[in-house]
């Protein structure tokens, strides 16, 4: 299985409560309560994981919010273990930088 192979619902389910992420199988996401300065610090870093991984999330920032979505666009709009592996690397990046989980 490909990082890019579309995951069933079950293993949407269980990769979910693994990275503290929300969704379905068409979309993941997590927000964090974050200042706006560090979340541009985030996402800067999260920017630089994205390349790295050739994998780019949406991200939209609040000036107390930063959320974070992922979809597979190249294997049809669905989650696939690429979305889990470039959520757990944002996971790290905003951990590290005190966001907390909403």
């Amino acid at each position: 299985m490909s990082l890019r192979t579309p995951l069933s619902a079950e293993q949407v389910a269980k990769r979910l409560a693994e990275t503290g992420w929300s969704g379905d199988t068409a979309e993941i996401t997590r927000t964090f309560a974050v200042e706006y300065d560090v979340a541009m610090r985030i996402v800067a870093e999260v920017a630089t994981a994205a390349i790295e991984l050739e994998h780019r999330p949406d991200i939209d920032i609040r000036w107390d919010r930063l959320r974070f979505a992922m979809t597979t666009h190249t294997a049809g709009d669905v989650v696939t273990e690429l979305d889990f592996k470039t959520a757990e690397r944002i996971n790290e990046i905003a951990l590290r930088h005190g966001a907390e989980p909403i």
